[in-house]
């Protein structure tokens, strides 16, 4: 190998390039537009739990999606590992394509919920979307809400 090549190789080495060929490697494939199986969210609710998740440094994940598709949305209930326990929460912010009248969130965002659809916490501290009003069964949520986007 002479000088030149070393240090190129070294170089490489010192810049993340030595792969295949000296080329870096990156996903070309387009970002998920909803949350499915496995999907990190975040709490956003004041809960126990949801206090524990945020300091611990690990999001809770989405385990199970309770519609046909098996893929959620916003306003849709799922069930999320969280802590080692299984919680069950409702998505109210998600990462998503610009649809109209919905708002797009810069996070996937979950309000956790216990056996009697009641909320865990207090207080909701990011807003939520408007469109979640028209469904009745989410009328806990709304209440502890103080922003509406």
């Amino acid at each position: 190998m002479s000088a030149a090549a070393r240090y190129f190789h070294s170089r490489a080495v010192t810049l993340g390039l030595c792969t295949r060929n000296n080329t870096r490697h990156f996903s070309t494939s387009l970002p998920l537009c909803e949350l499915r199986h496995m999907s990190r969210v975040n709490v956003v609710d004041n809960s126990d739990l949801g206090k524990n998740a945020k300091t611990s440094g690990k999001p809770a994940r989405i385990v199970h999606v309770y519609n046909k598709q098996g893929v959620a949305g916003i306003g849709d209930k799922v069930l999320l590992a969280l802590e080692k326990q299984k919680v069950k929460g409702i998505i109210v912010g998600c990462k998503q394509k610009q649809k109209p009248m919905v708002p797009k969130f810069d996070s996937n965002n979950v309000v956790l919920i216990d056996e009697e659809d009641t909320p865990m916490g207090s207080r909701i501290n990011v807003p939520i979307p408007s469109v979640l009003r028209k469904k009745e069964e989410l009328a806990k949520i709304l209440a502890i809400s103080s922003r509406f986007v």
